[in-house]
């Protein structure tokens, strides 16, 4: 996708003042605070350092976990660099900083953090460590100018499937994701430095993760919005590679355009010369960063920047053919209702273009709107606007998955269709799958911390459903056989896809009207292996 996450980030922080001052219909409190008070303590002796963590009797906490070195003076907009020699025992009882970022909105929940750029830090959930190897699933949080890995609570999942959960923090907005590619070679990705990050901690992970109960030979990535962008991103970094085994999309934007290049933007931003734009940002105060990246289009994670992305994701896809990996994508049946609820409704006109821009190639925002308006005319802007959302994120889904099938590996879609509770009127929104995906209904916290009535069966049974569906994927490569009916294989041919609400099951030919807006008319899975699919 053109620049959705980033255009969006940007606006969310801007329209976050109007968001306050208007009446909200529910208090929405943190997921993760109560892994604080978990009341024993559990030290390992690892291979750099002894590590204590946090434990509840059941698993394990490790919260805030170095795994590079700080980016911090000098290594600003650099490449990660691996960590040096110990300086000593790591307390891992207490969240890590949080990259550099504003406040996210208040329905997302809050966590006791604090900003900064020294903030490449991991949080490592294990059923134990006492020597056995355990499936490894790394998650990379949405946002690409928020969010941090604080916000996940992975233990469930690590009690409930024998598994290891390992949440990463990695730097977002310009400090993460700026092209600074023209001021030359030692900036050659920089557009890319949060999926560096990415890299590197699966790196660590490949490195360090049998200290904690992991196997390093069975890692699945698995993301949401930016951060299911991320996962397609890495899936098109040859130099991630073998770091991990499996691949999981949720809600995730399509990886198919070149990073912008900002240097104009920043320069009438700053009031400074080119030639002393380099050395401006170095070591501009991280609270005029902020404002800077709220005031114009920077860019987006995952693009194409020829040096850490090589590729799109569905040519990286078709590629590595058998040797690639095997891939869960999905979305939300109602992924723009969010963006309405937190985008004041005079800027779904701006945002509708520039998130319609990376829908298809070769299509600007303008004429992909043109497009919907003469395919949908009883739709009014709010719907326009939803549709753009729904576009994007669905068929970049749509299409990886038909792509990993067609290569060898497989890929399975799935829709989440259960309506939110507690939120009037956003239907399955965006974000709406990650309690379901982690179970984190299972915890019993109280009910503001969810979007959701967790005293529901339904809810309860469809978090423990797609939970399981999750850690089986992730232990076989396969997501049959935890609970949800029989999911085939998304292909050119069947199109089999999985509903998830109150009554899962497998629909064929999902999205066929969208798919011929898009021209994705593919029947056969030998399509996709020529040049013109691709």
């Amino acid at each position: 996708m053109k620049i959705a996450f980033g255009i969006v980030a940007l606006l969310v922080a801007v329209a976050s003042v109007w968001w306050f001052s208007q009446p909200r219909p529910i208090e929405v409190t943190s997921q993760t605070n109560y892994l604080l008070d978990w009341p024993e303590r559990s030290t390992i002796n690892t291979r750099r350092v002894a590590v204590t963590g946090l434990s509840n009797g059941d698993s394990i906490a490790f919260l805030g976990v170095p795994y590079a070195r700080p980016p911090i003076g000098e290594r600003r907009f650099k490449p990660p660099e691996p960590l040096g020699e110990s300086s000593g025992d790591v307390d891992a009882t207490n969240f890590p900083n949080i990259c550099i970022q504003n406040d996210s909105p208040a329905m997302l929940g809050t966590n006791r953090s604090t900003r900064s750029e020294d903030c490449l830090y991991l949080n490592i959930f294990t059923p134990s460590t006492d020597g056995n190897e355990h499936p490894v699933l790394v998650w990379i949080h949405g946002g690409s100018s928020s969010g941090s890995a604080n916000g996940t609570d992975g233990s469930m999942l690590a009690e409930q499937g024998d598994v290891v959960v390992v949440a990463i923090n990695f730097r977002v907005g310009l400090l993460g994701f700026l092209d600074l590619s023209a001021f030359g070679d030692e900036f050659a990705g920089s557009a890319n430095n949060g999926i560096r990050d990415q890299i590197e901690a699966l790196k660590w992970v490949r490195d360090n993760i049998g200290d904690y109960g992991g196997d390093k030979d069975n890692v699945t990535i698995f993301g949401e919005s930016a951060g299911g962008q991320a996962v397609m991103a890495i899936m098109s970094a040859p130099s991630a590679d073998g770091l991990y085994h499996k691949a999981i999309e949720h809600s995730g934007g399509d990886v198919n355009q070149p990073p912008i290049d900002a240097r104009t933007m920043l320069v009438e931003q700053l009031g400074v010369d080119e030639s002393a734009l380099l050395e401006t940002l170095k070591t501009l105060p991280v609270d005029t960063i902020l404002e800077v990246q709220a005031a114009f289009d920077w860019g987006d994670p995952g693009s194409i920047d020829g040096t850490v992305v090589t590729r799109s994701v569905k040519d990286a896809i078709l590629d590595r053919s058998v040797n690639g990996v095997p891939l869960i994508a999905g979305s939300n049946r109602d992924e723009g209702k969010l963006f309405t609820y937190v985008i004041p409704w005079y800027l779904h006109g701006l945002v509708s273009e520039f998130v319609a821009g990376g829908i298809l190639e070769n299509v600007d925002g303008k004429q992909y709107i043109e497009s919907l308006e003469v395919a949908f005319p009883e739709d009014n802007d709010t719907q326009i606007f939803e549709r753009v959302w729904s576009d994007a994120l669905v068929r970049s889904s749509v299409n990886a998955a038909a792509r990993a099938s067609a290569a060898g590996p497989g890929g399975w879609l799935y829709r989440f269709d259960l309506p939110v509770q507690r939120i009037p009127g956003v239907g399955a929104t965006h974000a709406a799958e990650i309690a379901f995906t982690f179970n984190q209904f299972a915890r019993g916290l109280p009910e503001t911390a969810y979007w959701y009535d967790p005293n529901d069966p339904v809810v309860r049974q469809l978090a423990t459903d797609w939970s399981n569906t999750i850690i089986q994927f992730a232990k076989t490569g396969d997501p049959n056989g935890a609970g949800l009916p029989t999911w085939p294989r998304y292909t050119a041919e069947t199109r089999h896809a999985l509903i998830l609400d109150d009554s899962p099951r497998v629909t064929s030919s999902l999205y066929a009207a969208d798919r011929a807006r898009w021209g994705d008319t593919e029947t056969s899975s030998s399509e996709y292996l020529t040049s013109t699919a691709r």
